[in-house]
């Protein structure tokens, strides 16, 4: 038979996953292409020919998603195959549209032929949407753990940004190696908070070859999911976080409503800051959705540095990144404690934004006045310290998990903004693992 002419949609993550398990040394297909949206600088490059395999001996081209259509036709494409996350259910049936109107075919991959089976039991923590809280609901499953005597490794969903060839597998225990692989805020920002809790991560592109590192040294496999993407490894528990600040959300999305299906645990956060009712909308679509899974309730409560700087101050809030931009949240932790601490002013820093900021901030013009804190490249980090110390504020809210001051050199005071996962009546996760493992 001749083979299928595949092209994989993508944002360097869940795409070149899907490739590895389900393409890389199938001989029935011709994977042609990747392409790439949502992080910047990712089209134009190659899936390096040490990754995609001896099928591959040149790599594989990855090109702009806009080209979907002309690549379609000018590539003979047979199947496109939809490999990203956190995008709306219009979204994605939009792009098969394209698809099909070019002449392919296109394709979802379920999650029987997408997950790797561990030899160890496998806890994984994904969500409905970006920004609903599955960080902080990681860290205290990872608390957990710790507590009942396990040892864990983190397994972080990818956010493979720099050169493919050296992220097959990343492991990342201290600082230091936070530097020494060049990560980027995002990446920071999910390693550092459990690095600071003495916690094992691991990342990168090779999922099969980054889990066979980690069942070395671990007890228990802890999946930290991206986005509201599946997870990659077959869970034994499957936790879910779902955003009352959002609601409905947790089943107009792509494939957090998948996500939502298959939890054997529900977490809906935020009920402190949510309204009653919306709360309501939640659990209601998880019980019509999914009836057997258990529903915790949580809460997300901030702690700041020392509340009483913000107190009459004009402050700049810089809010964790993929929440506001492609997550779609109109706020974050920083408006949150801005609020709560009685700042005079929020102020706008986007008439002093620059370079790639003030690309962000046009092509998410959703984030209003608050600064997300992207940073996926060099020259990125640099525009964002650029823009801050451009903006004229007496102080600087950071509501990002990392102390941004370690990356880039801010001209004015800032405080920083904490929050971690508080559950909130009965059962709470630690009773589900315990019953679920008998540990």
């Amino acid at each position: 038979m001749e083979k299928k002419r595949v092209l994989i949609m993508g944002a360097a993550g869940r795409d070149f996953h899907n490739f590895n398990v389900c393409f890389r040394d199938n001989e029935a297909f011709e994977v042609v292409g990747f392409t790439a949206t949502q992080i910047p600088d990712i089209e134009g490059r190659l899936y390096p020919p040490e990754l995609a395999g001896s099928l591959y001996p040149q790599g594989i081209p990855i090109y702009p998603e806009e080209d979907l259509e002309k690549l379609i036709v000018e590539k003979d494409i047979d199947i496109v195959v939809f490999s990203y996350s956190d995008v709306s259910h219009d979204y994605v049936m939009h792009r098969a549209s394209k698809a099909i109107a070019a002449g392919a075919d296109f394709l979802l991959l379920g999650s029987k032929g997408t997950m790797i089976k561990s030899q160890k039991p496998v806890i994984s923590v994904c969500a409905v949407r970006t920004g609903s809280g599955k960080s902080q609901t990681t860290r205290r499953v990872a608390e957990i753990l710790k507590k009942l005597g396990k040892k864990t490794a983190v397994i972080r969903h990818p956010m493979p940004y720099g050169d493919l060839r050296k992220q097959v597998v990343q492991r990342f225990a201290s600082y230091e190696d936070l530097d020494r692989h060049n990560c980027t805020i995002e990446e920071r920002e999910e390693y550092e908070p459990h690095i600071d809790r003495g916690n094992v991560v691991y990342a990168g592109v090779d999922y099969g070859k980054i889990l066979a590192e980690a069942e070395k040294e671990a007890d228990v496999i802890l999946w930290d999911g991206g986005n509201n993407d599946l997870p990659f490894y077959r869970p034994d528990l499957h936790i879910v976080v779902a955003d009352p600040l959002r609601p409905y959300h947790e089943v107009s999305y792509h494939p957090g409503e998948a996500n939502l299906r298959m939890a054997d645990v529900v977490v809906i956060n935020k009920i402190d800051s949510a309204y009653p009712e919306d709360v309501q909308i939640v659990r209601d679509n998880i019980v019509e959705s999914n009836p057997k899974a258990i529903i915790i309730e949580a809460a997300s409560p901030i702690v700041v540095d020392d509340g009483s700087k913000i107190r009459g101050k004009r402050v700049l809030v810089v809010e964790d990144g993929p929440t506001l931009t492609h997550g779609e949240m109109s706020f974050g932790a920083g408006v949150v404690a801005a609020q709560k601490y009685g700042a005079a002013e929020l102020v706008d820093p986007r008439e002093n934004a620059v370079g790639t900021i003030k690309e962000t901030f046009e092509k998410y013009p959703q984030t209003g006045q608050l600064l997300p804190a992207v940073g996926y490249s060099e020259k990125q980090l640099r525009d964002l310290e650029e823009t801050i110390n451009r903006t004229q504020a007496d102080l600087v809210v950071v509501a990002t998990p990392i102390d941004l001051g370690r990356v880039i050199k801010i001209n004015k005071p800032y405080v920083r903004v904490r929050y971690d996962l508080q559950e909130i009546g009965t059962p709470d996760l630690e009773e589900v693992i315990r019953e679920k493992f008998g540990w």
